[in-house]
């Protein structure tokens, strides 16, 4: 074999390596590209989101977020279930990215963390009461005794707006933060220790009065509030916000939000968003 035909083979082979070490490096490069996004999810709020640390988390905001995923290729979401007064702290740290839990839209929040324009649900606010209560509406509640709500949350802003626009009905309204959970205020309302619970309808009460079989009965909405995606304030995170506001907007339009209600609430809360 001559010296020049071995030095071509040499130098083919050099350049076909090259060529494999810049595809492989290409392929570790685009991996690299895809950002993993933390996100912190209701832990006990079934079925709007329950999981507990280590389980992955189920429902209707686990669902959406996995929807809005599937039009992020960029983008590896990771979901974890956490206690609800450790979501908003860890989200502001940014221990978390993302943080889904049923939130309200309010100054405080804008102010502190991206929100997309599009929301990913709808609260609709109702009262349940003893189905031989008379219970109806807001101006039913009184001189009843309601159970006590989550001190500054949106229960207690919406009660006492209300209260503003109607100063001739008072109604008594304790703020708490002692963190009862909602199945046991039900139990509470049932025994008579409170007249009513007021609190929105997608945090399972529906399935804890059916499988405790509940005298309870559920009002019409008293108030919907059309719910967001918080995400923590960055400047990398701009095109996030963005990307999950264009996400939303085409589930919503493309019927996959109706859907995912249907499944886990069993109405169509999409006809109350925005």
């Amino acid at each position: 074999m001559s010296s020049i035909k071995s030095t071509s083979r040499r130098a083919f082979g050099l350049a076909m390596a090259g060529v494999a070490l810049a595809l492989a490096t290409a392929d570790v490069s685009h991996a690299g590209d895809v950002r993993t996004i933390k996100i912190a999810t209701a832990a006990e709020s079934k079925p709007l989101s329950w999981g507990a640390i280590g389980v992955e988390p189920q429902g209707y905001e686990p669902d959406v977020l996995k929807a809005i995923n599937a039009k992020l290729p960029q983008y590896k979401f990771v979901m974890e279930g956490v206690a609800d007064i450790a979501q908003e702290t860890g989200l502001a740290t940014g221990k978390y990215d993302i943080a889904t839990g049923g939130y309200y839209r309010a100054p405080a929040r804008e102010k502190q963390f991206l929100i997309p324009e599009a929301p990913i649900g709808a609260s609709l606010i109702k009262i349940y009461s003893r189905k031989d209560s008379g219970i109806n509406e807001m101006k039913d509640l009184v001189g009843k005794k309601i159970v006590p709500v989550t001190a500054g949350g949106g229960i207690y802003k919406f009660a006492t707006a209300w209260q503003e626009q109607n100063p001739n009905d008072k109604i008594e309204i304790t703020a708490s933060s002692a963190g009862v959970p909602y199945p046991d205020r039900l139990k509470e309302v049932q025994n008579g220790k409170y007249d009513a619970l007021v609190l929105p309808s997608n945090l399972g009460e529906q399935t804890v009065i059916d499988q405790q079989k509940l005298a309870i009965k559920t009002s019409e909405p008293v108030a919907i509030n059309q719910t967001y995606v918080l995400i923590h304030r960055s400047e990398e995170n701009k095109a996030l916000s963005d990307g999950i506001d264009k996400a939303l907007k085409e589930l919503k339009a493309d019927g996959t939000l109706a859907k995912l209600s249907q499944k886990w609430f069993g109405e169509d809360i999409t006809a109350y968003m925005k």
